[in-house]
C-alpha cells in the first residue's frame, strides 16, 4: 500500500493520500453463498474537495459455478500532473455450494517511479502462494507478517462483494453487521462495519434506488510500518462511510460510493454508472 506525507501541503501529496485510503479500504467481509447468477459493469470517479482526481471501471459476473471480478483506474486532471498513476485488479474463483471461493488475485499500480505487480494464491481462504515484483526492500519497522496472518483471511477483490444472508431485501441494516480479515499481499488488517442510516441513490447511467450506509473502521494488523502517518490517520478515523447497492439477481452488494475525511477535505469514490442485470442459470445438458 502506498504510505505518502500525510500533512503535506502540495496536491500531488494529498492525491497519494486519496489514493492510498481507497487502497487501503479495499473492502473485506466474511463471504457467504452468493444464492443467485448476477453482473456488473460500473464506472467510478474519485474527488477531492469537489475536485476530480480519477477514474475507474469495476466489472463483476457471477455464473453458477465460477465468477470473476475485474477493476482499473488511474488520476486524472490537475492531480495526473503531480502524481499520476493508474491500476488494475482482478480476482476470480470458483461458486462451491453457492460460496465464492477465490483462487486467485493479481494487482498491478503503475506511477511514474515504477511498475508493482502482486499475485496471490488462495486455497479455502488460506494463502498458498503470495509475490510482489519487484520485491520491496526489507524494512526493520515494519511489522512482519507470519504463516499464521495468512490464514482465514479474503483478497481485497473477491471481498468486496458483500453478501447479505436470508430471504428479505439484501439492501438493509442487517448488511452492515459485518467484518472480516483481509490480506492484500502486503499488508495484513480487519475492517469492521456499523449500520448508519438508508439513503437513495441516482447514478448517471444505470442504477436508482436505495442504499445501505454504513460506518468503515480500518484495523491494521501486520504488514505496515506504525509510525507511517497514513496508518495512524486511517486507524484514528471514525467518519468513514460507505454505501452499498445491490448487484441484481444476488444477494451481493457492493460499493456505490465511499467517503474519506482528509485534511484537505472530503475524499470520495463515487459511482458514475451502475449497470447490473441478473443472469439466467446455466440449463444443464442432458443427453
Amino acid at each position: 500500500m502506498p504510505t505518502p506525507t500525510l500533512f503535506s501541503p502540495r496536491l500531488g501529496s494529498a492525491g497519494r493520500l486519496v489514493l492510498a485510503a481507497l487502497c487501503a479500504l479495499a473492502l473485506a467481509w466474511e463471504a457467504r453463498p452468493a444464492a443467485a447468477q448476477g453482473k456488473l459493469e460500473a464506472q467510478y470517479e474519485a474527488t477531492l474537495s469537489g475536485i476530480p482526481v480519477g477514474r475507474g471501471a469495476w466489472n463483476i459476473d457471477i455464473g453458477d459455478d465460477v465468477f470473476a471480478a475485474a477493476a482499473s483506474g488511474g488520476t486524472t486532471g490537475l492531480l495526473k500532473s503531480f502524481a499520476g498513476g493508474s491500476g488494475t485488479g482482478a480476482s476470480q474463483g470458483r461458486v462451491v455450494n453457492g460460496a465464492l471461493v477465490a483462487t486467485g488475485y493479481q494487482a498491478s499500480t503503475t506511477t511514474s517511479k515504477k511498475t508493482e505487480e502482486i499475485r496471490i494464491t488462495l486455497d479455502k481462504g488460506n494463502v498458498k502462494e503470495f509475490g510482489i515484483l519487484p520485491e520491496p526492500p526489507v524494512d526493520p519497522d515494519r511489522i512482519v507478517v507470519t504463516d499464521a496472518h495468512r490464514r482465514g483471511v479474503w483478497d481485497p477483490m473477491t471481498a468486496s462483494m458483500l453478501r447479505v444472508p436470508g430471504t428479505g431485501d439484501p439492501v438493509s441494516p442487517e448488511a452492515c453487521h459485518n467484518g472480516a480479515p483481509v490480506f492484500d499481499g502486503r499488508m495484513r488488517y480487519d475492517l469492521k462495519l456499523d449500520f448508519k442510516r438508508m439513503e437513495s441513490v441516482k447514478a448517471e447511467k444505470g442504477y436508482r434506488g436505495p442504499v445501505v450506509v454504513c460506518a468503515l473502521y480500518f484495523v491494521p494488523v501486520a504488514g505496515y510500518i506504525p509510525d507511517r502517518p497514513v496508518i495512524k490517520y486511517l486507524a484514528a478515523q471514525r467518519n468513514i462511510e460507505i454505501a452499498f447497492a445491490p448487484v441484481a439477481g444476488t444477494r451481493i452488494l457492493v460499493p456505490f460510493w465511499l467517503k474519506v475525511p482528509t485534511p484537505l477535505g472530503p475524499a470520495m469514490l463515487e459511482a458514475t454508472s451502475f449497470i447490473t442485470s441478473p443472469q439466467p442459470p446455466r440449463v444443464a445438458k442432458t443427453q
